[in-house]
């Protein structure tokens, strides 16, 4: 298939990377995934067993009138440990490589088909000036936009970092949750052949 250019020319691309059939349940599946991923789940509390202390009992078994008490650390005693305890958690899960891909193909497809997916020959700017992005993007008719470009310049980085709902990334950085969290993907044509090699 063939997608259009921003300048009105045309890029050749291979139907199975661009073409795809837009997979609603696999794209929601490794979105999730990649979110869930990132959280840390580093929260930590400690059982009766992990509190210092608590060795000794508190008073004899019988005799005193008081409850029968065996440590100082149980839930119930100020100090204890926690009944409940929260403990690291690992909320990764697992990813076939197939399916990943699968996911990035259905997205870049789907705006493809629905125009939201521009490309460009080149996307430079001629300083590093937030002025000279922000001209770029009126020019190309976007506001909140991800740009994918085949090595990320530092003009370009430099110039769209102050821009809320702009992120710049590298083919190698492109990731499901950025692919659709913007209205408006702009690609570059080197980008758009490495996603293709990538991808194929």
């Amino acid at each position: 298939m063939d997608l259009k250019t921003h300048s009105g020319g045309t890029v050749t691309v291979a139907d199975s990377v661009f073409g795809a059939t837009y997979n609603e349940g696999l794209v929601h599946q490794i979105v999730t995934a990649y979110l869930a991923a990132a959280r840390s789940g580093n929260a930590a509390q400690k059982t009766r067993s992990e509190v210092r202390g608590g060795g000794a009992k508190p008073w004899r078994q019988k005799g005193t009138g008081r409850a029968r008490a065996g440590t100082s650390r149980s839930p119930i005693w100020t100090g204890g440990g926690v009944t409940f305890a929260a403990k690291p958690r690992d909320y990764s899960q697992k990813v076939n490589k197939k399916m990943y891909r699968g996911a990035i193909r259905s997205i870049l497809s789907q705006a493809a088909a629905e125009g939201r997916l521009i490309v460009v020959d080149s996307l430079e700017v001629a300083e590093a000036k937030t002025k000279a992005m922000k001209a770029k993007m009126a020019e190309l008719g976007v506001e909140k936009v991800l740009f994918l470009m085949e090595d990320v310049s530092e003009n370009v980085y430099l110039a769209s970092r102050n821009i809320p709902y702009v992120q710049v990334l590298d083919v190698e950085g492109v990731d499901p949750v950025s692919l659709v969290r913007f209205p408006h993907i702009v690609a570059t044509e080197a980008a758009i052949k490495q996603l293709e090699e990538r991808l194929a």
